[in-house]
């Protein structure tokens, strides 16, 4: 099973359980505008077209 095939917008995903799939590009749309904050001692990274979160 592809684990790229089924993301779920609303999870925050790990960076080492799920690396990007293409450098520095969504994994969900492909898109590389991404809006940054920090959230409890962590590095959360959104992506502005779709919303996936990946903890960095």
């Amino acid at each position: 099973m592809d684990k790229y095939q089924n993301i779920d917008l609303d999870k925050v995903y790990d960076y080492k359980d799920l690396p990007d799939k293409t450098a520095g590009r969504c994994d969900n749309c492909g898109c590389v505008k991404f809006k940054s904050r920090v959230h409890n001692y962590k590095f959360i990274r959104e992506c502005r077209e779709c919303g996936m979160k990946k903890s960095i």
